[in-house]
């Protein structure tokens, strides 16, 4: 069942994934010649914004494609970090792009040039349709993190092309062609701003920090207070790929029959994936004999015996 859903949603987002990339290169072709024409640096800003974009996109149907692949002897959890990998090395381009912007922008401002508003207008009436379109399209997928970084390009790109068509209509009213490369100051900060939020949580889920979200003590205890729990510690939880968590740890149990511990490790599992989406737990039991003395507790005999849940 988990198979036929995961392959739904892996073609979903690959053909979402194609119409957009082909959207977006006839766009970015369009906003150059329209750029060049009109002497606009906010349309030319639009267009490195838009190739950014492109080359996201690219990534994303890559690690699709990637994350499609099943596990192998070499690759145990299969391609999961893919689409994480993507969405870090898309935050990263969408940086180097806001600094470049802003580099252009200041040339700019120094030295104005006279821009045809009109066209400018038109070309980024046109960008905010498509972008807007894409955004939508995209939102159709499964929104795991390298998703969820493709949308955020869009949309980003949706209002930056709208502010573009405000710039075009403050020029024609006004004359002040200065208001050009000061929209492209503002585009580089609403660039730089999308992507600080998806290179901090793909850097987190590399590191494999605690998923967002999740509470490690609200985990714990949650465990604790399971029947025949003793105590839970060496407790780790991190991400594979951005939607598929794992936890390990061990708990601590009375000395019992296998069959007996098998319910305990059954409540565990199913309070981790009904409260917490935790479906992939690693969960070692300790069976220990306590004497407790000066309110410490001390073992005095100790077996091990291993409950692993997928």
């Amino acid at each position: 069942m988990h198979v036929h859903a995961g392959q739904d949603r892996t073609g979903t987002n690959s053909r979402v994934l194609r119409v957009s990339l082909v959207v977006t290169a006839a766009y970015i072709v369009l906003l150059v010649v329209a750029g060049f024409r009109a002497h606009s640096l906010a349309l030319l800003s639009e267009a490195g914004h838009n190739l950014s974009d492109f080359f996201a996109l690219l990534l994303s149907w890559g690690a699709v494609y990637l994350q499609s692949r099943g596990p192998s002897p070499n690759k145990t959890f299969g391609y999961n970090r893919a689409g994480v990998l993507a969405a870090f090395v898309n935050g990263l381009t969408l940086v180097l792009i806001s600094f470049y912007i802003w580099y252009e922008a200041f040339r700019r401002l120094q030295n104005p040039v006279e821009v045809q508003a009109g066209l400018m207008i038109w070309v980024a009436a046109a960008g905010v349709i498509m972008n807007g379109a894409i955004a939508l399209i995209l939102m159709r997928g499964h929104r795991d993190i390298n998703m969820r970084s493709a949308i955020l390009h869009e949309i980003g790109d949706t209002l930056s092309t709208a502010a573009v068509i405000a710039g075009g209509v403050a020029i024609l009213f006004t004359g002040q062609h200065w208001i050009d490369p000061a929209l492209s100051v503002g585009i580089g900060v609403m660039i730089l701003w999308s992507s600080i939020g998806i290179i901090r949580e793909s850097l987190n889920i590399l590191l494999e920090g605690t998923p967002r979200g999740m509470n490690l003590e609200v985990i714990e205890q949650t465990i604790r207070q399971i029947g025949g729990v003793n105590d839970v510690h060496d407790l780790h939880v991190w991400s594979i790929g951005s939607d598929t968590h794992s936890l390990s740890c061990h708990v601590s149990i009375d000395d019992m029959r296998a069959s007996e511990s098998e319910a305990i490790l059954k409540d565990i599992r199913d309070q981790l994936g009904r409260r917490f989406h935790i479906h992939h737990t690693t969960i070692q039991f300790e069976h220990v004999v306590c004497e407790v003395a000066h309110g410490c507790v001390i073992p005095v005999s100790a077996g091990h015996e291993h409950g692993h849940t997928h």
